[in-house]
């Protein structure tokens, strides 16, 4: 029995953990050949071990246009074309309005704004028509947590470009979409609070925990595969309720 996405060429940036991670094993899982990219290189060849032998990896900082082109040439050695495109590559750094320094506010712009913006712009050659990308952003683009300025203005646009892009690509028939996750205990949601904080989050979330990676992958694949073929320019806010009542 073949499976659902045997052939098929999926790239995942900030895939050496977490969400990334996570949604990487799931499609290779599928029979997908997966391009995952990260900043550090050994623990982006951990990672592709990991998922196994359908997993290639790709140092690149998404920070830098640079890199991003060097990606995609290398994505292009290896497959003609991208039948999908998560870009979840991101940095969080909390700080209160008044503590805010220049290198903060072009950290978060760099890598979680530009990155997203010509990641996506420089895939477009690649990407099959049809095709779907799918974007990280997060439920604080709805909700105002303390110190959490910066982060939140990046997934607020993040949130946005899926709405001008899938009026732009709507001739090739290449859906965008966003995922939004809760609470979810991953390297970044850990370094950015204590593990018991996230904990107490989670009692704050309507199922009454927070969420896991595997959870966020599997709307990510849904996203991606046929049965959301008619989902463009949404917003799939994975947060067991928070944002909701």
């Amino acid at each position: 029995m073949s499976k659902a996405f045997e052939g098929k060429s999926v790239v995942i940036t900030g895939g050496n953990s977490g969400i990334g991670l996570a949604t990487a094993k799931r499609f290779a899982s599928e029979g997908a050949k997966v391009f995952i990219t990260a900043r550090r290189e050994d623990e982006l060849k951990k990672a592709a071990l990991e998922i196994g032998h359908n997993a290639i990896a790709i140092p690149a900082d998404i920070s830098k246009l640079s890199d991003i082109k060097r990606l995609f040439e290398t994505v292009k050695k290896s497959t003609d074309k991208i039948d999908v495109l998560f870009a979840n590559a991101g940095f969080m750094d909390l700080v209160k309005i008044g503590g805010i320094t220049e290198e903060s506010y072009d950290k978060h712009f760099d890598v979680n704004v530009k990155g997203v913006v010509f990641t996506v712009q420089e895939a477009l050659p690649l990407l099959k028509d049809g095709s779907a990308i799918i974007l990280t952003s997060s439920i604080v683009s709805y909700k105002g947590f303390e110190g959490s300025t910066l982060y939140s203005a990046t997934k607020a646009a993040v949130r946005s470009l899926a709405r001008t892009w899938t009026s732009d690509l709507k001739s090739r028939r290449i859906r965008v979409n966003v995922v939004s996750p809760g609470p979810v205990t991953t390297p970044m949601s850990v370094g950015g609070m204590t593990l018991e904080g996230l904990n107490q989050l989670g009692k704050q979330v309507p199922i009454g925990r927070v969420g896991t990676t595997d959870e966020i992958a599997n709307v990510v694949y849904f996203l991606a595969s046929d049965a959301a073929s008619f989902i463009a320019g949404a917003d799939i806010q994975a947060d067991g309720g928070f944002t909701q009542i």
